[in-house]
C-alpha cells in the first residue's frame, strides 16, 4: 500500500487490476478477498477522479456484497460509504445523503451510537448535509460527533481534531454569512 499512500495510482491501478484477476480466477468473483481487491482498485479510480469507473466497481461490489456477506456487514457498510463518497465528489449530494443514512443508522442498531465507525459515518453524514445546503443541521451533527468522539476517542485524537476544526470553521462560516445579512 505504499504506492498508494505515495499517490502513486496509475501503478497502484496495474497492481489492482492483476490482483482482481487473480483473485477471481483463483477465489472466484464472490469470495470476500476478490471483493475487497476490486473495492481497491475502485478506491483508486476515485482518487483520480475518475468517477463513472469507481461507481460501476462499487455498485458491483455492493451488489455482490450484499448477496454474500449481508447488508450489515462492515465490508458491505465501508463499500456504501465508499460509493457515497464517490457521489459526493461528483456533487451529486442527495444520492450521498440516502447512502450515509442507510449506513450511519445500520451502524448505530449494529455496532451502538458511540462506536467509532458509527461516528465516522456522522461525521460523513454532516460534510454531505453541508453541501445539501443544510448548514444549520450540519452544524449540530458535526456538533454532536465532536461531543462524542471527544467522550470516546480523547480530545486530541487525531478524528476528533478534525471534526472540531470543521466545526469551528463551519461556525466561523456561519457567523460571516449571519453578519452579512
Amino acid at each position: 500500500m505504499t504506492l498508494y499512500s505515495d499517490g502513486r495510482y496509475n501503478e497502484c491501478e496495474k497492481l489492482f487490476v492483476q490482483m482482481v484477476e487473480a483473485r477471481n480466477g483463483v477465489l472466484g468473483d464472490n469470495h470476500p478477498s476478490t471483493l475487497t481487491s476490486m473495492a481497491n482498485l475502485a478506491s483508486t479510480y476515485r482518487n483520480q477522479g475518475r468517477w463513472t469507473e469507481a461507481e460501476k466497481l462499487e455498485v458491483q461490489v455492493i451488489d455482490t456484497l450484499n448477496r454474500v456477506l449481508g447488508d450489515e456487514h462492515p465490508n458491505t457498510l465501508a463499500s456504501m460509504a465508499n460509493l457515497a463518497s464517490t457521489l459526493w465528489n461528483q456533487g451529486r449530494w442527495t444520492e450521498a445523503e440516502k447512502l450515509e443514512v442507510q449506513v450511519m443508522e445500520t451502524k448505530n442498531r449494529v455496532l451502538g451510537g458511540e462506536h467509532p465507525d458509527t461516528l465516522t459515518s456522522m461525521n460523513n453524514l454532516a460534510y454531505t448535509l453541508k453541501g445539501l445546503g443544510h448548514h444549520d443541521r450540519a452544524i449540530s451533527m458535526m456538533d454532536t460527533c465532536v461531543d462524542l468522539r471527544t467522550r470516546v476517542l480523547g480530545a486530541h485524537h487525531p478524528h476528533t481534531m478534525s471534526s472540531l476544526d470543521t466545526l469551528n470553521t463551519w461556525r466561523m462560516e456561519s457567523v460571516s454569512i449571519t453578519s452579512v445579512s
